[in-house]
């Protein structure tokens, strides 16, 4: 029954945390396999593998020192920022090599990130809480529970994020060296951000300044995260706007749908109007083709012919000509 309640925990909070991250990218939403795909990857690769890796790195570290407290030092500090942020990551860098169309902005990078490292937390959460419950029983579970579920859940998408921002920025860019600047910050940063909770963690018990100085620093993060999601979004809105003029002069769409289109707000009604009205599937394809093409307007605009973006522009094209005389908003 324990157990049971340990995945329960693991793992139902990680699924509503990536459901809201799912829920905020409003204009172009990422096909729900190959987000589960990272989740997935998050859960099993990444969390298997990097338990492996840092049991090995602090059975090291002991061997050479004999000390249990530098062994898990260094593995707090070091081996698991290290190891579990590049398999996290890994998950963004095979979406960037193979599905490279479907990393088109910021915050799909995000999305894939933090999607990635829930996975990653939920496997995480499952062994805390179990842990928590063989030390301290019923009360031991629910403390841990609070602890990661409530205090530091966020934490896992705050620091891979930065993996899939530097990804994103890599993948809209000409320059090589801005490419490889972009991947490597992001990596760096995601692995420091990881090591100084990590530290922090180290020397504190719940009653220590250190503590409440790593959890303001946590809950820095997670709202700087949102605050990045909320401009990209904004970002979006404002690309669909200055592309979708021309789709509009051309009588492709309608007045009232370039005027939807730029309002997550306003899709979000358009979409629960055609639940009712049953075109559901239309006006979502519809509004989903919007916010794709405006996507491979920009990187025509940025990177050229680079996948064969105009012929992808005119495919977009005549499947909004097709599905606009369904669309009514």
């Amino acid at each position: 029954m324990a157990f049971l309640a340990a995945l329960f925990f693991g793992f139902v909070p990680m699924f509503l945390f990536a459901y809201i991250l799912y829920w905020f990218d409003h204009y172009e939403k990422e096909p729900l396999p190959l987000l589960v795909g990272v989740f997935a990857w998050g859960a099993v690769v990444a969390a298997g593998g990097s338990y492996v890796l840092n049991t090995l790195f602090g059975i090291s570290v002991f061997s050479l020192t004999g000390s249990e407290a530098l062994s898990n030092l260094t593995t707090g500090s070091i081996s698991a920022p290290l190891f579990e942020e590049t398999l996290k990551g890994l998950a963004v860098v095979v979406v960037f090599l193979v599905f490279r169309r479907e990393l088109d902005s910021i915050l799909d990078g995000i999305v894939y990130a933090g999607i990635a490292a829930l996975g990653f937390a939920a496997t995480e959460n499952v062994l805390y809480i179990w842990r928590g419950y063989m030390d301290g029983g019923w009360n031991g579970l629910l403390a841990l529970v609070g602890i990661r579920v409530i205090l530091v859940g966020w934490q896992h998408p705050v620091y891979t994020s930065f993996i899939g921002m530097g990804l994103a920025i890599a993948r809209n860019n000409r320059s090589f060296f801005v490419k490889i600047l972009a991947v490597l910050a992001g990596w760096f940063v995601a692995m420091f951000t990881h090591s100084v909770h990590n530290t922090l963690a180290a020397f504190t018990s719940l009653e220590n300044l250190t503590c409440f100085i790593g959890l303001f620093l946590d809950w820095l993060g997670v709202f700087f995260l949102f605050a990045v999601i909320i401009w990209a979004g904004w970002s979006e809105s404002r690309n669909i706007a200055r592309h979708l003029k021309e789709e509009m002069q051309m009588g492709i769409i309608q007045a009232y749908h370039y005027h939807t289109a730029t309002s997550a707000w306003r899709q979000g009604m358009a979409r629960i109007t055609a639940l009712f009205g049953g075109n559901y599937r239309a006006t979502s394809r519809f509004y989903q083709v919007i916010g794709e093409l405006a996507h491979k307007k920009q990187q025509l605009a940025r990177l050229g012919e680079e996948g064969g973006n105009s012929l992808i522009i005119q495919r977009y094209r005549e499947e909004l000509a097709q599905l606009a005389p369904q669309v009514r908003s």
